[in-house]
């Protein structure tokens, strides 16, 4: 293909732009990548194959979407915006191998999507430049819903990238990193520059890679409870574990049921949430588990 015809670029996409009389909304957290070569990489960082029918959330003009059928077999994009599907019926003309869906992926039941849009059986990947402003819960309800998908690559806010990649002992790690570390196992496939989108956000950008697991790397008795636990220790992160779950457990524990927790656990009060391991957050929150539901 013609790299001067790629959509992502400041050219082409001024072109689209000004054709359509389309104005960004800041609501949706609009922001357009015009450097076709990132977006390259980013099918290197999931590592997209004809062998591969992918999902992208936030499709905008196309210049994902378009770097997608090109690579993978087939593509389903959900773009919310109503302004935008005649632009991309538009801008994707040429493929054959796109499927673009009008509604928001938190409300759609992307499953059944899956079985009735993607034709060939083939392994499926979510590929998206997502919204800053609702990275998480798209990302959660992802994870949560136990999709048949391998990975998720996306590109985000880098601060929002590093502290889900975070490991611990260091100040990124928190209870986010715990949630996504959870279902997956994460890395940063590249820093991406403010400079190459339009409009320009305030701040940079980072493709984080997310590799499903088979499995949780610990074994809970209940993972909401494991997750609200986690909270608690991080709800105020210069203090101990004492006093955070002493607080946040306030009207179900007593201080002396936490303080043996704590020795049963082989876990020191005294410590930090960020210098604990999924492992220890797990041991706590199983051994806590029982106790909130006797005094329930």
């Amino acid at each position: 293909m013609n790299e001067q015809k790629a959509i992502a670029t400041p050219k082409r996409t001024k072109e689209i732009l000004n054709k359509y009389g389309f104005a960004f909304k800041k609501s949706l957290g609009q922001n357009f990548l015009v450097d076709v070569n990132i977006l390259k990489n980013m099918m290197h960082v999931a590592d997209i194959t004809k062998d591969v029918n992918t999902i992208e959330i936030g499709p905008g003009i196309g210049a994902l979407t378009e770097q997608l059928a090109i690579h993978s077999n087939q593509v389903m994009a959900f773009e919310i915006d109503q302004r935008l599907i005649p632009i991309l019926e538009d801008t994707l003309a040429s493929y054959q191998n796109i499927q673009v869906v009008n509604q928001d992926i938190l409300k759609a039941n992307v499953k059944q999507l899956c079985t009735e849009l993607f034709t060939d059986e083939k392994e499926i990947k979510v590929v998206a430049n997502l919204p800053y402003y609702i990275t998480t819960p798209i990302l959660m309800q992802l994870l949560m819903e136990k999709l048949p998908i391998s990975s998720i690559t996306v590109m985000i806010q880098r601060e929002v990238a590093e502290r889900m990649a975070a490991v611990r002992n260091t100040k990124e790690y928190g209870s986010l990193s715990i949630a996504i570390q959870y279902y997956t196992e994460a890395s940063i496939g590249m820093i991406v520059p403010k400079t190459v989108f339009m409009p320009q956000p305030r701040v940079d950008s980072a493709v984080l890679h997310l590799s499903m697991r088979d499995q949780p790397p610990v074994e809970v008795k209940n993972e909401a409870f494991f997750f609200q636990l986690v909270q608690g220790c991080f709800q105020q992160r210069r203090k101990t574990l004492r006093n955070n779950l002493i607080r946040h457990f306030q009207d179900i524990l007593s201080k002396d049921e936490i303080e043996e927790s704590f020795s049963l656990t082989e876990i020191d009060g005294t410590r930090r949430a960020e210098s604990l391991s999924m492992e220890e957050f797990a041991r706590l929150a199983n051994h806590l588990l029982p106790l909130t539901e006797t005094t329930k």
